[in-house]
């Protein structure tokens, strides 16, 4: 499916931009790094120009972990430690022009609950309902993980999705991760967007 150009999407008060853990430790010399996952950050300033002159909602979600979290190889789980809280890796992108009304999701926080979807024990989808927001436009990282069960889990509480395509980027683990997880996203009813 060839992704539309968002320029000829008409958007109005019931959209909103929502940015997935562009996170220190998930970049280039980070603890967990997307490889090139930097690369995405002046796709994702040009949506929040856009979204800002448009006055709608942005978030922008974070990994906020415990250092004792249930993730981390030292607890059993799957990957080194990141994002923790209140540390330098768990900071925002420095060249991430979030605007000083984003609106912060933090996921992870619980020492013995892992959370891959923004969505997850956070209140954000009833958050979103209550501001009257029908379709969300997801960019971020990483394709393969938090960026696809944020995208899953906003078509299961009913928000129509337009997945930024120039806007993610994949850990590819596998070398296919992060086709696979696009293909799943748009097959699950996500409309592929980008900048041109």
């Amino acid at each position: 499916m060839k992704p539309a150009p968002i320029y000829q999407l008409r958007r109005d008060q019931r959209d909103a931009l929502l940015i997935v853990d562009v996170q220190k430790d998930f970049l280039p010399g980070g603890s967990l790094p997307v490889p090139q996952g930097d690369r995405i950050i002046p796709s994702i300033n040009r949506y929040i120009e856009l979204f800002q002159a448009d006055h709608l909602p942005i978030i922008a979600s974070r990994d906020w972990h415990p250092a004792n979290h249930c993730s981390f190889r030292s607890q059993g789980g799957p990957w080194p430690p990141h994002c923790i809280m209140n540390t330098p890796g768990a900071c925002f992108a420095d060249s991430l022009a979030l605007p000083e009304n984003v609106i912060l999701v933090s996921k992870g926080s619980l020492a013995n609950r892992d959370a891959y979807s923004a969505f997850q024990d956070t209140g954000l989808a009833q958050l979103l309902h209550q501001a009257g927001v029908k379709r969300l436009f997801i960019g971020g990282l990483a394709t393969d993980y938090c960026v696809q069960e944020t995208l899953l889990s906003a078509l299961q509480h009913h928000f129509e999705v337009m997945l930024l395509v120039d806007a993610i980027q994949a850990v590819n683990l596998r070398p296919d991760d992060g086709r696979r997880a696009r293909d799943r996203m748009l097959a699950a009813g996500a409309v592929p967007v980008s900048l041109e």
